[in-house]
């Protein structure tokens, strides 16, 4: 109804005489971009440079083409639990009720597999929620000995990932974790030192301290989930499988003098 080319009549005259809000004319609507896509780019520049904040992110996301402002970009990342990291007090609560071992890699050579193995949990956005992924590394082989899937946080989903691991008749000499509710609780370490293995945990904010694992979920997601969507907690589970039997099967590593970790490891 608004014609802009009229010469007579200038759009707000026309706006005056229909009583219809000019700002309407000009605004363009935009489709909301998928979430589930927009929390894995965020999850993406925040994994390039974990001291991102919501306001660097903001503006990365700006750079690559997005129409988007800092309290909706904040709102995800809560959601994600993830925020930019940094020294400051009390970056960790734990429960008091647990104990907290020391943390015995600093300065070890690790020259053999099971020697040390590193766990840890990380999260999955999906459309119908967060899936949450705990594994164990070998860190000397970079091999993935055992992995679980789970809807929850829960300790027992961390534990038949340890039961699975042990299944194999082989054990570390060290299991290296950070200081999460689920592996300082005691069904966790009474598992753990029951098999006769040391355990070793992360200093308060040091996130390098298990770093192998770390570096591993960086390369699960960069290289396969933020490529893909998943539609099912099954398509997930099958899709995580064949990565990890691609990772410790097929996929070359330079530190590792161009081998797998399987070849490494086995």
């Amino acid at each position: 109804m608004i014609d802009s080319t009229n010469e007579q009549l200038s759009v707000r005259r026309q706006c005056q005489v229909l009583g219809v809000c000019r700002s309407n004319v000009y605004y363009d609507a935009l489709v909301a971009p998928d979430e589930s896509m927009l929390a894995n780019e965020i999850h993406e520049l925040w994994l390039d440079l974990p001291s991102s904040g919501y306001r660097k992110i903001t503006k990365g996301l700006c750079r690559r083409g997005h129409v988007i402002n800092h309290k909706k970009v904040l709102r995800i990342m809560r959601e994600m639990h993830i925020k930019a990291l940094y020294p400051m007090p009390k970056t960790s609560i734990g429960d008091i009720a647990h104990k907290k071992y020391p943390y015995l890699l600093r300065n070890l050579v690790i020259d053999r597999p099971n020697q040390v193995w590193q766990t840890d949990i990380t999260y999955i956005k999906t459309p119908n929620g967060f899936m949450y992924l705990v594994a164990i590394i070998d860190v000397f082989s970079r091999f993935l000995v055992a992995w679980k899937l789970s809807n929850t946080m829960e300790t027992e989903f961390c534990l038949e990932m340890l039961d699975e691991a042990f299944k194999s008749g082989v054990k570390p000499e060290i299991l290296n974790t950070d200081q999460g509710v689920q592996f300082t609780s005691n069904v966790w370490t009474e598992q753990v030192i029951a098999h006769g293995v040391k355990i070793s945990m992360d200093g308060k904010g040091r996130w390098a301290d298990n770093i192998f694992i770390e570096r591993f979920w960086r390369t699960l997601k960069h290289e396969h989930i933020l490529l893909l969507i998943f539609e099912t907690v099954k398509e997930l589970r099958n899709s995580i499988t064949r990565f990890i039997d691609a990772y410790n099967h097929r996929r070359l590593h330079q530190s590792l003098g161009y081998r797998t970790p399987a070849e490494v490891y086995c």
